[in-house]
């Protein structure tokens, strides 16, 4: 599995902590769940280094209540990236305009 991937989500995840529960060097009990779930899915990821992005992979492997909760956090998040991690932000846009679906 890609690590850089695992370091997107987790920042991701963090900045949405930080600015929507206040919490500034350690997650909240809600948000360390999502963190520990979407950590361990990518670690399982059917595709491994072969995957796809999230957004066009054929195979949604989140339940439906965290995959609306990882997707409220990429949506507030997604856009922030680009200021407080850039390269990370760059990486994943790139990766997904160069993975395409697995079929």
């Amino acid at each position: 599995m890609n690590a850089t991937e695992k370091k997107t989500v987790g920042k991701m995840i963090h900045l949405y902590c930080h600015a929507k529960h206040g919490r500034r060097h350690t997650l909240c009990a809600a948000c360390t769940e999502l963190n520990e779930y979407a950590q361990k899915r990518l670690s399982k990821c059917v595709y491994g280094n072969e995957k796809p992005t999230c957004k066009k992979c054929p195979v949604h492997c989140y339940t439906p209540s965290m995959r609306a909760r990882i997707k409220e956090v990429m949506h507030y998040a997604g856009p922030r990236m680009l200021f407080r991690s850039p390269l990370l932000a760059i990486i994943h846009v790139f990766s997904e305009l160069r993975k395409s679906p697995v079929k």
